[in-house]
């Protein structure tokens, strides 16, 4: 070989080389709405047979503990596009009254992704809780987007798929269609969880939501075979998930494991299997969450994961199979869901679960207008109403303890609370310690009424949340006192009841309500709250004094109703009217209520309230 020859050779190894390194791998979200592991064969179930997703998983790495932080679409989504916990940065109440805007310096993470050179599309929800440019976060965000259109078939992309053919919406049908239209799952065949009544309509719910398993497989795999048709399957990296927990009652949007527990199949492409540590068709154990995921992404692209985002990789450079299998902690949200207000933390580590009932008098079970279109729901508060249910059954419709611990390899439903059983005395105190030290390193905004958090945090809520860390860190405190006994809590709840801090008096208010009947000796320090000067603190003494019957709530709530300006208040405040009529027993009449606010997902309330019908 002459140097001519050998100068060519070299050169074009180089280029060779160059090319290879500068390829970068393609990532597919394919998306199933409201799904949770409950119902895929693969995790286990007895129907609910996904074949495009088991070839998936058998040609790549399925998770058995993949969560979603929050129960439900928006908050569950914004989550997922940023890398953020809700509480933190203050987009964590579906649907959203207020947008939130994001971290300073922090962007969605796909507009890196676009910055380094990806074609980014979205086929088609966003469902996003943050002010976002959606020309900035990606090129093509639609029911016609697809990876197909970008302009250099050389350019590597990211494509997000959703599909809504198992959404909550395809069990709203009507009671004819039971008797009309048979399921292909067997309904005497369906095992019915632990906590639902075992009905007919329970059976046909359950097997028709196995049955949009097979749909939805049905159009992921036509997603897949154009891949392949293109000849990019090896380039591409496929995430098959669930965007939050199952629909069948006790699922989307409450914060068990029937909410949060996904499933998560990633495809290893073959011309990109060294960038990760796992062997083909094997599971892992490692928890990830959605926070985990844009990281994992940008890392799987090589581009720098920012500092502001909450998660880390768990695929691509500096990740191994060893240090993602030692992961076994997930933190999960739930706060307002549509008309109905919560406040729930949950902290999983192995196989335990603790979950923190901040305003546990609510019952589960409290009105929420799209819950009960589907007849399932209906069904069964009814059953409860006429006393046929049995206590596992029953909870959903009652008040919930401050705090909940639950053994999963045992108790995978979470029907036997441990919390009050002296053998696990040790893990629950371990399990709230870690919980409490998480609200308070995230700074949890919802420490704060979302009236006041829309109005004085959006605007950067984790800055806001840093600025006033030591006062979440004393009303964290005051929450905890429903923790407590009420003989040892009495004195401090006095104290709180009192204090000069609105925000200490509104959570007083809750920890006496938490507490119930034995915090009547603090009726006096609470009724002088009724005359308090901030309406939010008014409606929290009128809930915990209603809720023991120590006076008649309904007119002080109705004065706040037509004092307030603010749409959150106005919400609320319907909030703990239905509580109050439906669950404790108190007439309510809207005649005299003459709103301030014209707009707001109140409505919901008044149109519910205006038929009269309670529990």
């Amino acid at each position: 070989m002459n140097l001519t020859q050998a100068l060519l050779a070299s050169a074009c190894l180089f280029f060779t080389l160059v090319s290879h390194a500068a390829k970068r791998p393609n990532v597919v979200f394919l998306i199933s709405e409201d799904n949770s592991v409950h119902y895929l064969r693969h995790y286990g179930a007895e129907f609910g047979a996904m074949p495009t997703v088991e070839k998936l998983a058998a040609e790549g790495l399925t998770f058995n503990h993949a969560f979603s932080n929050a129960p439900v679409c928006s908050v569950a989504r914004s989550t997922l596009a940023t890398g953020v916990l809700a509480p933190r940065a203050g987009f964590q109440y579906h649907r959203k009254s207020a947008l939130a805007n994001l971290p300073k310096g922090l962007k969605p993470w796909t507009t890196y992704l676009r910055e380094a050179g990806y074609f980014c599309t979205n086929n088609r929800k966003t469902d996003y809780n943050f002010l976002v440019s959606m020309k900035e976060a990606w090129d093509q965000s639609s029911n016609k987007a697809t990876w197909r259109n970008r302009p250099d078939k050389k350019m590597p992309f990211f494509h997000m798929q959703s599909f809504a053919q198992c959404h909550e919406s395809s069990l709203h049908f009507p009671a004819s269609l039971m008797k009309n239209e048979k399921t292909k799952t067997p309904i005497g065949q369906v095992k019915l969880h632990p906590y639902h009544p075992d009905t007919r309509t329970f059976r046909y719910t359950h097997a028709r939501y196995f049955d949009r398993m097979s749909v939805v497989d049905q159009l992921i795999g036509k997603v897949v075979a154009n891949l392949e048709a293109d000849g990019l399957l090896e380039d591409t990296f496929i995430f098959y998930f669930g965007d939050h927990g199952g629909v069948l009652p006790r699922g989307k949007g409450y914060a068990y494991e029937s909410g949060l527990h996904i499933p998560l199949v990633l495809r290893i492409p073959d011309n990109f299997k060294d960038l990760v540590d796992h062997k083909r068709g094997t599971r892992t154990n490692g928890f990830v969450s959605f926070i985990d995921f844009g990281p994992t992404v940008l890392n799987l692209a090589g581009v720098d994961v920012p500092p502001q985002v909450d998660g880390k990789p768990f695929l691509g450079k500096g990740t191994s199979a060893r240090e993602l299998s030692s992961r076994d902690e997930a933190f999960g949200y739930a706060d307002r869901f549509d008309e109905k207000y919560d406040l729930v933390r949950t902290f999983r580590k192995g196989k335990w679960k603790y979950v923190r009932n901040y305003q546990g008098f609510y019952p589960d079970g409290l009105q929420n207008n799209y819950r009960y279109r589907m007849l399932a729901f209906v069904e069964w508060r009814d059953l409860y109403k006429a006393g046929k249910l049995n206590a596992d059954q029953s909870q959903f419709f009652e008040r919930r303890p401050a705090e909940q611990l639950f053994d999963l390899e045992s108790d995978p439903h979470e029907v036997k609370d441990l919390s009050s059983d002296p053998r696990h005395k040790d893990m629950l105190v371990k399990m709230r310690v870690s919980l409490r030290q998480k609200v308070k390193s995230i700074h949890d905004l919802s420490f704060y009424p979302e009236s006041h958090m829309a109005a004085e945090a959006l605007g950067d809520g984790v800055a806001f949340g840093r600025r006033h860390a030591k006062e979440i860190n004393q009303l964290v405190a005051v929450a905890d006192l429903s923790l407590v006994p009420f003989l040892k809590a009495s004195k401090p709840l006095a104290d709180a009841l009192s204090s000069e801090n609105p925000w200490e008096r509104y959570w007083a208010c809750i920890s006496c309500a938490m507490h119930g009947e034995v915090a009547k000796p603090l009726v006096p320090a609470a009724k002088k709250l009724l005359q308090d000067e901030n309406l939010m603190v008014r409606v929290r003494a009128a809930e915990f004094l209603g809720s023991i019957k120590a006076i008649n709530p309904m007119p002080t709530l109705v004065r706040v109703l037509n004092q307030s300006e603010s749409s959150q208040e106005v919400l609320l405040t319907f909030n703990t009217i239905a509580y109050l009529r439906d669950h404790i027993g108190y007439d309510f009449d809207l005649a005299p209520v003459k709103l301030k606010v014209r707009k707001g997902e109140y409505t919901r309330r008044t149109d519910y309230l205006s038929k009269k019908g309670k529990l």
